[in-house]
């Protein structure tokens, strides 16, 4: 077992005033130590379990790390919501197999959230990407990474992030590639709200892979294929959309490049561990790794919002329930769908905030029941109208 206490120095990214009392979290962080040495496992499965002490107490974290001997010596970190580390505690380090498990105490300094919506989950659609340059997969024949990514994405969204609840359409494209680069913004906006309303989604995200190339050089020289080591590129851009109005919310690209330690000729399973787990699949990961804090930090304040399914009464059921991090005695507004055309012909989504606020009474993992509190009836609202939490 291993232990120690390292100070950690934050920049803070708003003002802040914080409480009296600071309070510990215990946490386990994982990392497997195939294909790499005990300390860099080590490393990552304790920035795992900070991340996750951090997220716990209600912060956002980007980090940058300095490692020394597999010791933490150095962090630079931006914290978004609330919290600030006094200290980090490694308390237990255990190895079994190829599977190295961390338990770390961290002493947060708590302080009041930046907003409501950080209590609950957004109900987000991955969907699958699109690789634009089809004949750069041919060394590897990797055609199917741009399901595979995703599929990865998926899962590891639904593993460690805070504020979001993931599903995945990943059999078939979907046509926002060719629309995207036809910029049709309207068709765009349609296709959202097409896939938001069939699979109950606050959130779609679609995606290009757009180079997977190798270096020119390094095709170009036999001499350099024989050496069994070949940089490769990996680039790829995300769209993130509010499926209730259709509208852009965020977009980035990410590119790097690692060594492709595959042989020429072989054909590479992007499914299978040994891609993940070579140096250009662990590459990927760590992309994937931000694309989830920044997807975290895009949506986290961004309003909670339940379609409702159905109306009755006093009582409204809206489509998003315990699985979402709802709880009875949460509070909503009503609003209703009010959409519109402008001069142009082009439509909006437009909402009317109701006067009407109601409170859960009920709750399934998927869907909640709310009351207005005075039993009073509705006016307007009516099915597909929504309720936001802000």
């Amino acid at each position: 077992m291993y232990k120690f206490i390292t100070k950690l120095v934050f920049i803070v990214s708003f003002s802040c005033s914080f409480s009296a009392s600071s309070q510990w979290y215990e946490t386990q962080g994982h990392a497997r130590t195939n294909d790499i040495s005990v300390e860099l496992a080590r490393t990552k499965a304790m920035e795992n379990a900070l991340k996750k002490a951090l997220l716990v107490s209600g912060a956002s974290v980007s980090s940058v790390q300095q490692v020394v001997n597999g010791l933490l010596t150095q962090d630079q970190i931006s914290i978004r919501a609330s919290g600030s580390v006094n200290s980090i505690e490694l308390v237990d380090e255990i190895h079994s197999d190829n599977l190295i498990t961390v338990t770390i105490r961290a002493d947060i300094f708590p302080q009041e959230k930046k907003c409501f919506a950080v209590n609950f989950k957004k109900s987000l659609l991955i969907t699958r990407s699109h690789l634009l340059q089809r004949e750069q997969a041919n060394i590897g024949e990797i055609y199917l990474i741009d399901k595979s990514v995703m599929r990865k994405l998926a899962v590891q969204l639904n593993q460690q992030s805070t504020f979001t609840k993931t599903s995945s359409i990943l059999n078939n494209k979907t046509e926002f590639s060719r629309l995207n680069n036809s910029l049709a913004s309207d068709e765009i906006s349609q296709l959202t709200q097409s896939l938001s309303e069939s699979t109950n989604s606050q959130y779609v995200m679609f995606s290009e892979i757009t180079n997977v190339s190798f270096d020119k050089q390094a095709t170009n020289s036999w001499l350099f294929w024989q050496q069994g080591v070949y940089p490769r590129n990996f680039a790829i851009s995300f769209y993130l959309y509010n499926g209730i109005n259709g509208e852009l919310v965020w977009q980035q690209r990410y590119q790097n490049t690692a060594p492709w330690t595959f042989t020429k000729r072989i054909n590479v399973d992007v499914d299978g561990n040994a891609f993940w787990q070579s140096e250009y699949g662990m590459m990927v990961e760590n992309i994937l790794d931000k694309v989830i804090k920044d997807i975290d930090e895009n949506i986290m304040c961004e309003p909670s919002r339940g379609k409702i399914i159905q109306v009755q009464g006093n009582q409204v059921t809206i489509n998003i329930g315990r699985d979402h991090g709802l709880k009875i005695g949460d509070e909503f507004s009503l609003l209703h769908l009010n959409h519109f055309t402008d001069n142009s012909g082009k439509s909006y989504a437009g909402f009317n905030l109701s006067p009407y606020k109601v409170k859960v009474t009920k709750l399934s993992r998927e869907t909640a029941t709310a009351t207005t509190p005075d039993g009073r009836l509705f006016g307007n609202i009516q099915v597909d109208d929504l309720a936001v939490r802000y």
